[in-house]
């Protein structure tokens, strides 16, 4: 790839000092950024040049999402979560084929590059059609495939053999280089139970991948599994079963109480927190000031946009800090910066990322263009109302162009890399067609 210079009019770092550079200059070569600062102090280059107005930051990381579920957006609304898993999505997910998660995954990867998302963490099946769409659409990927009892635990030999297939399919497709990492994905230790959930963490810590898993997102989800646990939470469980000895990425972790939040700090899990599938879902609120006064990674997510129903990270970014708050009636618990490093670098960190989530030299140039024009940047009149305006005020409407890896994805508001009328056609037939034949 031939070296850009980027002549950027406000670059928001979200590096560690969460650095914001007006008159800023980005040096991109092969990818990565080999060069940021103030424009005045740029090196001389021969790079071609390319002057950008507006606001340029760092793409946003969704660290928790099944995308695929683009084809049953809306299915089963107002069911709480476990007649919502069992009686809508479950039975339309068991007659998904890996065309159609092709298919769903491509719709979403627009819908989600188009926001601004360059990077999602993905718990499904048919995990190869899902790295597939994301390589094509040029999104970036953390695949975590799915093991869920209903399709691989009737038996420790079938369980031990989804396992195993991940374990290879880690060995063929990771490749950071390329966009993709993968990990494991056991749903839950509700519905895997803890020998398991304990043998995928063996699995997870020989390849040293991420192991995401659902912990807690409703109150009494956990009951039958403590009950055979003589009455210890799940958190324990799995601390004692040594799943938590790896890299970790708990997403929701609702119901926690605060010895629960300390064995997290403790093992260093971190968390993926979806506060909008939670209150659709009417699941609860998490804990995210006390989980950030114990120094716990908290990240963002989306969840499936079954459950959201959207794929917006902007509005998990608002409604995080926002929920936070009200819930501990604390104004000062979540900051703007603090929600605009949740959805960028600290998702990286929770996902176990080292080169995304800031603009800083030697990281992906991964990155997003916001329009300053527009009546939500209207006045900032300082550099704290700007960033407040971020988190606040913006939206997805504002993202007009996103790279990744320095490859422009989007431009001007189109995603250049999807054919997004076949995939809306294709998406509408097969979630019709998964409708009808689940009788859902």
């Amino acid at each position: 790839m031939v070296g850009i210079r980027y002549f950027v009019e406000v670059l928001v770092t979200c590096d560690e000092n969460f650095t914001v550079i007006r008159d800023a200059a980005i040096d991109v070569e092969d990818g990565q950024i080999k060069w940021v600062g103030a424009e005045k102090d740029a090196p001389a280059t021969s790079k071609k040049e390319i002057r950008i107005n507006g606001l340029v930051m760092p793409g946003l990381i969704n660290a928790h999402a099944h995308t695929p579920m683009t084809l049953l957006r809306g299915s089963g609304d107002g069911l709480p979560l476990m007649r919502w898993l069992t009686e809508v999505m479950w039975p339309r997910e068991g007659l998904m084929t890996p065309s159609d998660a092709y298919w769903g995954m491509t719709l979403g990867s627009a819908e989600m590059l188009s926001s601004g998302i360059t990077t999602t963490c993905e718990m499904y099946i048919h995990e190869e059609q899902l790295v597939e769409a994301a390589t094509k659409a040029g999104i970036r990927i953390v695949m975590t495939p799915g093991i869920l009892s209903v399709l691989h635990a009737d038996s420790n030999q079938s369980a031990q053999q989804r396992i195993d297939e991940i374990a290879d399919f880690h060995r063929m497709y990771n490749n950071p280089q390329k966009a993709v990492t993968v990990g494991f994905g056991p749903h839950s230790a509700y519905d895997l139970g803890a020998a398991i959930c304990a043998e995928v963490g063996v699995a997870a810590r020989d390849l040293d991948a991420l192991l995401h898993i659902h912990i807690a997102e409703t109150a009494n989800e956990g009951s039958e599994l403590e009950r055979l646990h003589d009455g210890l939470s799940t958190v324990r469980i799995l601390g004692e079963s040594t799943v938590f000895e790896g890299n970790v990425l708990a997403a929701h972790s609702v119901w926690l109480t605060r010895a629960d939040l300390a064995a997290y700090a403790n093992y260093d899990v971190a968390v993926a927190h979806c506060p909008l599938s939670n209150m659709k879902l009417g699941s609860g609120v998490a804990d995210i000031k006390t989980m950030r006064e114990l120094g716990i990674t908290v990240a963002l997510g989306t969840d499936g946009p079954a459950s959201n129903d959207s794929l917006d990270l902007w509005q998990e970014m608002k409604i995080a800090p926002l929920l936070s708050r009200v819930s501990s009636l604390d104004v000062t618990t979540l900051d703007a910066k603090d929600a605009i490093c949740m959805a960028t670098r600290d998702g990286a960190k929770a996902l176990g990322l080292t080169d995304v989530g800031s603009l800083k030299v030697g990281n992906w140039a991964d990155m997003i263009r916001l329009d300053l024009e527009d009546s939500a940047f209207i006045p900032a009149t300082k550099e704290s109302e700007l960033i407040s305006n971020i988190a606040f005020a913006a939206g997805r409407r504002l993202v007009s162009d996103v790279w990744v890896k320095g490859e422009r994805v989007v431009s001007d508001h189109q995603c250049l890399t999807v054919d997004e009328h076949r995939a809306r056609t294709e998406c509408k037939a097969r979630g019709l067609r998964l409708a009808q034949e689940s009788g859902t």
